[in-house]
């Protein structure tokens, strides 16, 4: 028998579609730590040069300050509002961004990145890979040769949910297994179906 099985359509799609996911949650990161946060911070500074200009003013009191969630003073809130329109800000409150907050978002952002990176290739290489059948032998994904007269039985335990079963075949009287995975390489069934047919036909 001939059979060529390479990567298959449904799982090219899973590994493209995680790795769009990845890749966006990463440009997210990215995009917060260099844009948002930084401007963030600037926003957050003047709206403390505010605060401070009229606590100093006797306008509202020094303890009535924008503390993560607090509630802010009205007059306050409508002399940032003010600033924001002039300045061409949002009117939202501006949210202290740390500096060592910057940098780990950056820093996330980066490692999710690189890893991104190192998936797409991955997935690459492995559309290198197949699994073939060529007379009687079969060739696994890392090139492992077994003559399909050598194959036992098949293990499908994992065939009904996940499309993979492995080839038992004995060599020098120890059982090996050879992952037939038709899931990823679309093709392993008909390996599987004439394995099947030579176990059965020895065993008549």
């Amino acid at each position: 028998m001939d059979v060529d099985a390479r990567i298959s359509k449904e799982w090219r799609r899973r590994m493209l579609f995680m790795l769009f996911m990845v890749s966006t949650i990463s440009a997210w990161f990215l995009y917060d730590g260099y844009v948002v946060w930084p401007n963030g911070a600037e926003r957050h500074a003047e709206f403390v040069e505010i605060e401070a200009a009229m606590v100093a003013s006797g306008k509202i009191e020094a303890v009535e300050h924008q503390a993560h969630g607090a509630e802010v003073n009205e007059y306050l809130r409508i002399a940032w509002e003010r600033h924001a329109k002039q300045a061409g800000y949002k009117r939202d409150m501006p949210k202290e961004r740390t500096d060592a907050s910057i940098r780990e978002q950056r820093m996330i952002g980066w490692v999710m990145m690189t890893g991104s990176v190192f998936f797409g290739l991955w997935v690459l290489w492995n559309h290198k890979l197949s699994v073939r059948a060529e007379g009687d032998v079969v060739i696994g994904t890392s090139g492992q040769r077994v003559e399909l007269d050598s194959i036992v039985k098949i293990d499908r335990k994992q065939w009904q949910k996940k499309g993979i079963a492995y080839a038992i075949y004995e060599v020098d009287g120890k059982q090996k297994r050879l992952c037939l995975d038709d899931h990823k390489f679309k093709g392993c069934e008909a390996i599987i179906l004439e394995a099947d047919r030579r176990i059965k036909a020895r065993n008549e």
